[in-house]
């Protein structure tokens, strides 16, 4: 683009005319009256509709920077307020006014791709914790503290948070706000990844398919806590087993062993009916009881989203905080129960031996980046909705500090009715201890049922899960929709399929495939799901989007573009981790989950081989994606092998570049073989490699 001609030289001014697109004409101030209004092309823009077209052509950047960010100025105008331009010395033109070039250098980033922007910077900053803090931080983080080592498993669990999860997160951080685009397009800095953003997509629609059912089982729960008295306290219910015993359970009785509490029974029987399917291949007609609580939160979803970041941003502000305010409330209830001092001390009772075994670190891996929510591209996704200068590196940093105090802070609210529990019935705290949803839908209900005004208590717990439960799943969905709105934009167009029609359409899929979780064995099926949705697969799409960015499109040109950004570079520390420690500490989970992948079991029940296999060939499905579509940019690309993967492993922006220079090449009759190498070339050097 030729540069744009300076206000005043008489050489390079083009005409003036007034319906020209290029050019408009600002009227200076009058010297008779200093505070004269200014105007554009004779028009009064001190108010209404043409103040903004004034504003249009005077941007300001609302987005936040570090003390030390220097923004780049690429729209001078942008960094200066509306009054300094306007009071400044104009220059002296013959009809008093001045030619304004509206250049592409003019505009501010968010001008230039037309991308919607959060309206407020706490909506995206609530937003990616909402994402971050998911029921897992109630339901796992707290069993395996308490399992590994008590207090001593923070050890594990931060280093890995330190060198593998939290520079995970700041580089989708950066992707996602640098680039403006979602995760599948965000790989124009590398097409032959692209089919890594498909692969983050696809395990986060796939997660939408169960998760949103265990919502759903909040929402069931919430109406069942609106009652006198809570259907979980007592036996003689009609779905209750011989079994069932609401008395205090001595475990040491071997005559008491095999029998059931009423929580217990009301779940698998009464919300699952579990007890009535042989297993997976015996799923039955869905509950209409939970297929009707399944759709409002569908419906809630489809509220909060089908606006984009317009919308979601504002429910944030609930589910975000939500939790915080509710768990507190619970902890202040219980710290006054009897044992609870007990189920603290337990919980936090050091084991240091416990640092010897290889599962603990392994269980502080998975937990930390499962916790943290990289490889889903929903940071990526939101973060692209940010203004340029925003700074991304204070967000991650806030982020992943409220992810790890909300696991640890959960711990003490759960273990203080653990304790209570194991008090009430004269049992040790780990034979009422337990993990995943029968932590949160059997024990911990049981115990919220022997406190003074329980329904209330209940009605605020299960409010807890379904805020918690809500903002995960809007972020996963958020994901897809942009992801595909984004890559297939011109398709959107041409068929004028708008946001509002395509969200509608992504949320019906999900729903109708989760309508199997509803089922009598929906709880099999809802196991098999959170086994192979976001396992593996999900592990694969956070190495590979590291590599393709470390390696491929280059440490060097990534930290360049997080200083353009910030106006900082990132340290030794940050680049060491992106290109080293959080690539192997990825390849060495994967590689132990490979090699101690256990038989799939859910309660007594063992999957038959087939539901194995069928469930690897879905946790397979979004991987397999990443060799094909590089395999498709290969055969796309035209020339010799070497051009073909220069052109692949070139952004787009490098390309566009090569183009230019070969066309002038050409212009000048000289000759240029491989113009795209004088781009490229690094990628075919050393220094490109071993640069950190």
């Amino acid at each position: 683009m030729s540069e744009s001609p300076e206000p005043g030289d008489p050489e390079q001014e083009p005409s003036k005319d007034e319906n020209s697109d290029d050019y408009q004409k600002l009227t200076a101030p009058s010297s008779d009256h200093p505070r004269s209004i200014p105007t554009v092309n004779g028009k009064n823009v001190s108010n209404g509709k043409d103040k903004k077209h004034f504003k249009k052509y005077f941007p300001t950047d609302e987005g936040y920077c570090s003390s030390s960010s220097t923004p780049k100025s690429s729209a001078p105008l942008a960094q200066e307020s509306t009054t300094d331009v306007l009071t400044a010395k104009l220059p002296d033109l013959t009809d008093g006014t001045l030619a304004v070039s509206l250049t592409e250098d003019a505009l501010t980033k968010e001008e230039k791709d037309n991308r919607p922007t959060w309206g407020k910077k706490a909506d995206f900053l609530l937003s990616i914790i909402g994402f971050a803090v998911d029921l897992a931080n109630i339901w796992r983080f707290p069993y395996l503290c308490y399992k590994n080592g008590g207090g001593v498993f923070l050890i594990p669990y931060s280093l890995m948070l330190v060198f593998g999860a939290l520079p995970l997160l700041y580089m989708e951080l950066v992707l996602g706000q640098y680039n403006r685009l979602g995760p599948i397009s965000v790989w124009k800095i590398c097409p032959l990844f692209k089919g890594v953003g498909y692969c983050a997509v696809m395990i986060s629609w796939y997660v939408s398919f169960y998760y949103n059912v265990i919502i759903g089982w909040t929402v069931y729960f919430i109406y069942k806590s609106f009652s006198s008295e809570l259907p979980w306290m007592q036996c003689g219910n009609e779905w209750n087993s011989e079994l069932c015993w609401s008395g205090s359970l001595n475990f040491s009785d071997t005559n008491t062993t095999n029998r059931t509490s009423p929580a217990q029974e009301f779940f698998e029987r009464e919300v699952l009916e579990i007890h009535l399917s042989t297993g997976i291949d015996d799923l039955g007609a869905p509950r209409w009881q939970l297929l009707i609580c399944v759709v409002l939160v569908f419906t809630i979803l489809y509220l909060s989203l089908f606006k984009g970041v317009k919308s979601s941003g504002k429910v944030v502000w609930v589910t975000a905080t939500a939790p915080y305010v509710i768990l507190t409330i619970l902890l202040l209830r219980g710290v006054v129960l009897p044992g609870a001092v007990n189920g603290i001390k337990y919980y936090l009772r050091p084991d240091i031996h416990k640092l010897l075994e290889a599962q603990v670190w392994i269980d502080a891996a998975v937990q930390v980046f499962y916790s943290v929510g990289v490889g889903f591209g929903v940071h990526l996704t939101y973060a692209s909705y940010n203004r340029f200068h925003n700074n991304c590196y204070r967000d991650c940093l806030l982020t992943t500090g409220a992810n790890s105090f909300t696991s640890f802070y959960s711990g003490f609210v759960i273990f203080v009715y653990l304790g209570y529990m194991a008090e009430k019935q004269g049992v040790p705290i780990n034979k009422v201890a337990s993990e995943g949803h029968g932590l949160v839908f059997q024990v911990y209900p049981e115990a919220i049922a022997t406190l003074p005004g329980a329904p209330f208590w209940a009605v605020l717990f299960f409010f807890m899960l379904l805020t918690l439960g809500l903002d995960s799943a809007m972020g996963g969905l958020e994901s897809v929709i942009t992801g595909l709105i984004d890559e297939f934009q011109p398709l959107f167009g041409r068929w004028r399929i708008r946001r509002e029609i395509f969200t509608a359409m992504v949320i019906s899929v999900s729903f109708c495939i989760g309508i199997v979780n509803v089922t009598r064995g929906g709880g099999y099926m809802m196991y098999w799901f959170d086994t192979y949705s976001a396992g593996i697969s999900l592990l694969f799409s956070a190495l590979l989007e590291a590599i393709g960015v470390a390696w491929i499109y280059g440490l060097e040109n990534f930290c360049e573009n997080i200083r353009e950004m910030l106006g900082f570079f990132p340290g030794l520390f940050w680049r060491l981790c992106w290109k080293f420690i959080s690539p192997i500490f990825l390849v060495a989970i994967i590689v132990s989950a490979i090699i101690t992948n256990p038989p799939l079991i859910y309660q007594s029940y063992k999957y038959p081989e087939w539901a194995v296999a069928l469930g690897w060939t879905f946790a397979l499905s979004s991987v397999i994606i990443v060799p094909v579509v590089a395999c498709y940019k290969l055969y796309k690309a035209r020339g010799s092998c070497t051009e073909r993967l220069a052109k692949v492993i070139t952004s787009k922006q490098d390309a566009k570049k090569a183009d230019k220079r070969h066309t002038e090449v050409t212009a000048t009759g000289k000759d240029l073989a491989h113009p795209v190498d004088e781009v490229v070339i690094k990628q075919f050097h050393m220094s490109h490699w071993v640069y950190v």
